[in-house]
């Protein structure tokens, strides 16, 4: 057969990456990203498929005056945890796809 054995090892790799893939994705889920606002005043932490677990908030933000201003650093808490993991999926599964697709 022509090419057979070249089809195999094609087929092999394509195999191995797509199991690698998987491991990589895998692990994205079960990490934990952690956003943080300025002086850490508020805390939002995902896992890795964009779940909000837990979100702390310091009573030393709480001004019933400046409600915005809370609102404000939540956020930045929540927009730094999803950057994170936009930028982990980058790193750990663009080596499999073309750039900018993760």
């Amino acid at each position: 057969m022509f090419g057979g054995q070249n089809m195999q090892q094609m087929m092999k790799q394509a195999k191995k990456m797509q199991k690698q893939m998987e491991d990589e994705q895998a692990a994205i889920s079960k990490t934990d990203y952690v956003g943080h606002a300025p002086s850490d005043l508020v805390l939002a932490t995902f896992n890795g498929d964009r779940e909000l677990k837990d979100l702390q908030i310091k009573a030393d933000i709480v001004d019933p005056e400046d409600v915005d201003g809370l609102a404000d650093m939540v956020l930045v808490a929540v927009n730094d945890g999803l950057k994170q993991i936009e930028q982990d999926q980058q790193k750990r599964l663009g080596q499999f796809a073309p750039k900018g697709m993760f």
